[in-house]
């Protein structure tokens, strides 16, 4: 009876379990088989990634609520941005495959680095607790930062991993003394009771709430490349390889952005006392500012770039602020549903780009790809279909997460409409980018020594998963929507709510 207090119930971490376990299994094959069974690690991943996203589904009978003394949440959060990991996660591994081969890398540990990259991930996604957060954060930075650097024999891959790890330990040191700070401000670091210890005033050290909140702004702007702490950003997605871009651009990235909106959209957005109305009402404008800053500048420096890598880099940062956007209303439905849009069309550019660019990345120059359109048509055309969904032009899932997003925020912060325009103008800008890779492969002459790449199987399969989903959610996105908006944090507490989300924004 004594344990019922910490409400221990493991179908709760089911997915966890599932992906810590295949990794230790992966870990266990490489070592046993003579030739590191690549195939065998392969469905291993696979099959373990899918029984995890059916434990996601799952959670739903397990009911809501917050389990382990209130360390993991079952939310709608959860939930959503649980599929958007796991389904990354699913393609990466299939693209492993044949990025292993070609590159005659050992195919083991990278398996177990993507299945415990997923752990960590799943992790953020489902913590309920600042120590969750940190420790679900510290085991996918980790792994990621080996990941950068999996092309040993390549020293843009090792200065990659260095200047990742690095830098991704001083922000992690920033997002760390913010919790401490945090923790010493409300004696707890559990996020529900962070916000009930601010909703009734008994904050202890209100100076230190602030700093430890505006130290884990930077903590989290940092992981997920926002302005002015995105300069790592640019030469770590250029030289890691680039599946491993393309994971980290989106798996990683979708999972700070839950943990990030449940810390604050969730633990400092207490508006009953005057702390908490001055808190929320100063990291509202601040994330604002901040959005502002992260479009514009990776949008505008995204134009003079001539490496796709890094051109898609700064068009990553340029997302990130997109999708900070959703923020001001403190509700988690648009942002989830533009991570998911995000994470899909993003990671199927990087397979088609992986695939271009032949072993050892040697063609990433946007000019390497001159003439290719109707060459290889299959990846040119994949890749013209990924780029116009990132540009957001419809029926593409771009479009309609832009839509979504700005809608939103539109209608539920009208103080910061201006934020809204300044989106929709950085989102012009960036069609010039977006499409100038197209021109050069549909309307320029061939390159010299291009060979037509080979396409595995699973490799096709990764492709054809990322065009379904790219146009399935522009084309038939009601369904999703209607399942977020449904699960919507805000349309669940609005009756708790002392005033509407607007009245807290003037």
């Amino acid at each position: 009876m004594q344990l019922d207090q910490y409400n221990l119930n493991y179908w709760a971490i089911a997915p966890e379990i599932i992906t810590s376990l295949a990794a230790v299994v992966i870990m266990l094959v490489d070592a046993l088989s003579k030739k590191g069974a690549r195939k065998v690690n392969a469905g291993i991943a696979l099959v373990s990634l899918v029984l995890a996203l059916v434990a996601v589904f799952g959670l739903r009978s397990v009911g809501s609520g917050s389990y382990f003394s209130g360390m993991v949440v079952i939310d709608p959060i959860r939930l959503f941005f649980s599929v958007t990991v796991l389904i990354v996660a699913i393609v990466v591994t299939l693209l492993a495959s044949q990025f292993l081969r070609d590159e005659a890398l050992p195919p083991g540990e990278f398996f177990s680095l993507i299945m415990f990259a997923t752990v960590g991930m799943l992790l953020l996604v489902a913590a309920g607790d600042l120590v969750t957060v940190f420790l679900g954060l510290e085991i996918a930075s980790i792994t990621t930062y080996v990941m950068a650097g999996y092309r040993r024999y390549d020293t843009r891959a090792t200065e990659s991993s260095l200047k990742y790890f690095l830098l991704g330990s001083f922000a992690t040191a920033f997002l760390l003394y913010g919790m401490a700070l945090v923790y010493g401000a409300t004696a707890t670091t559990n996020i529900a009771a962070i916000s009930a210890t601010i909703a009734s005033d008994k904050v202890l050290h209100p100076a230190l709430l602030l700093i430890g909140a505006a130290m884990m702004l930077v903590g989290f702007g940092f992981k997920i490349a926002a302005a002015p702490f995105h300069l790592w950003t640019p030469d770590v997605y250029e030289g890691a390889p680039t599946i491993v871009t393309g994971f980290m651009s989106t798996g990683p990235k979708a999972a700070v952005f839950a943990a990030f909106l449940r810390v604050f959209a969730e633990g400092f957005t207490a508006t009953s006392s005057p702390l908490g109305t001055n808190l929320h009402h100063t990291w509202v404008i601040v994330i604002a500012v901040i959005a502002v800053l992260t479009m514009t500048i990776g949008n505008v420096i995204a134009l003079v770039q001539k490496n796709i890598k890094r051109m898609l880099a700064y068009s990553s940062i340029a997302h990130a602020g997109y999708a900070l956007v959703g923020f001001v209303t403190g509700d988690f439905a648009p942002v989830a549903f533009y991570m998911l849009a995000y994470s899909i069309m993003s990671v199927g550019a990087f397979a088609v780009i992986q695939l271009l660019a032949r072993a050892g990345d040697q063609k990433t120059e946007v000019g390497d790809f001159a003439g290719i359109g109707f060459e290889s048509p299959a990846l040119s055309f994949s890749l013209a279909i990924f780029l116009f969904s990132l540009a957001g032009i419809p029926p593409t899932a771009g479009f309609m997460s832009k839509f979504y997003i700005f809608k939103s925020a539109w209608d539920g912060a009208p103080t910061l409409r201006w934020l809204i325009i300044v989106a929709v103008i950085n989102s012009i800008i960036s069609v010039y980018y977006y499409l100038y890779p197209i021109v050069v492969m549909f309307f320029r002459p061939l390159a010299p020594g291009f060979v037509k790449p080979r396409i595995s199987a699973m490799t096709a399969v990764a492709l054809i998963l990322t065009l379904i989903g790219t146009l399935y959610l522009g084309l038939m996105p009601n369904r999703v929507m209607s399942a977020m908006g449904s699960g919507s944090r805000t349309a669940q507490t609005q009756q708790h709510q002392p005033a509407p989300a607007q009245a807290l924004l003037k």
